[in-house]
Formats: structure tokens, sequence, C-alpha cells
């Protein structure tokens, strides 16, 4: 049983060549983790369902619980949702940053995403290496937190080598996050916004 491949990045400036290869291991399919300005996520291709599944089988994680679309642009949300004008302006207060939107689906997200929910759960991350990694992808990222389910999220590489060990095909180490604690996140789909 081989250990699972570290790579250490800059977490201001990340190496290009670095993030195309792991940006390609999203785009077939593996799974990546890597820093965001909250916790480590586990990155998948969101738009394709066995990647999905992936993170699921990975974290121990119930197949009901919707992960969240990470996108590098706040106009990347418009492919998979329908982003109302009051969802745009949370875009522009809040985004980059640590602030995830539920949001009707445009129904061309895998169900395997969204637990088969007519919703979508969505986020711009400020952290350069996640928004180097999702552009390198050109995908949406499906990220939860890289931690099996019932553990703390993990906000350090050496947590999720230790946790998801062998499941994982990458970790991109870029030192501790620079929050600690998960996202906001506020159901937009009804008259009132919910803080979930």
């Amino acid at each position: 049983m081989t250990a699972v491949r570290i790579i250490t990045v800059d977490p201001w400036n990340p190496d290009p060549g670095i993030m195309k290869e792991a940006g390609a291991l999203i785009r077939h399919g593996k799974l990546v983790a890597f820093p965001t300005e909250t916790v480590y996520g586990l990155g998948a291709n969101g738009m394709d369902p066995l990647a999905a599944s992936k993170i699921f089988a990975a974290k121990g994680r119930p197949s009901d619980n919707p992960l969240i679309l990470h996108f590098s642009s706040p106009e990347g949300p418009e492919q998979v949702a329908e982003v109302s004008q009051r969802a745009r302006r949370l875009m522009d207060l809040f985004w980059p940053g640590p602030l995830t939107l539920v949001l009707p689906s445009r129904g061309t997200v895998p169900e395997q995403v969204t637990a088969g929910l007519s919703t979508v759960a969505v986020r711009m991350p400020s952290h350069p290496v996640a928004i180097a990694l999702i552009d390198a992808a050109g995908v949406p990222v499906a990220a939860p937190s890289a931690n099996s389910s019932g553990r703390p999220s993990p906000t350090e590489a050496e947590s999720v080598a230790s946790d998801l060990g062998n499941g994982v095909d990458l970790i991109l180490d870029g030192g501790a996050t620079f929050v600690g604690v998960e996202s906001t996140v506020i159901d937009l789909t009804g008259e009132r916004m919910v803080l979930l």
C-alpha cells in the first residue's frame, strides 16, 4: 500500500504547473484535497456522477447530504443555478469568501451532488490555491470538508492525510487554513433567506 501523495504549495502564489496537474486529476474523476480559507476540502469534478460518488465513499458520508459546488468566478454558478438579484447582491458583497448559497438548480448537476434535491449549493472561495485549482480543473469542483463524516473538519494537510489517507489521489498542502470553520450557508430558494 503506497502513501498518499502530498505536494506542498505556496498558499499565496501556487505553482501553475502543480495546479495544472491537480486540475487534470479533478477533470478525470480523481479526488484532490486542497486548502480553502475555511477548512481543507475534498474536491472532485462536480459534473461527474462517479467522481461525486467517490467523495461519499472516501468520507463515509450519507448520500442524502448534498455537496457544495465551488467556482472560481461569481458568474460560474449561472451554469448550474438560477441566480436571483438577491443572490447576486450577496455574491457581490461576500464573494470570494466563506459564504455558500443554496439556489434553485437548473437541472444540469448530477443527483449525486444535489442528493436528488431541486436545489444546488454554490460558493466561490477566496483562498488562492482553491481558485487556482478550480481554474485549472475547468469544471465546478464539488468539495465538502476533507474528513471522515463525524470527525472534525481539517485545517491542515496532515489531518487530511491521517484521516482519509489512501482514499485521496492527491493532497495540496498549503499550510493552515485562514478561518478554520466551515462557510456560512444561506438558503435563497424561498421568499425569505434562511440561515442553515
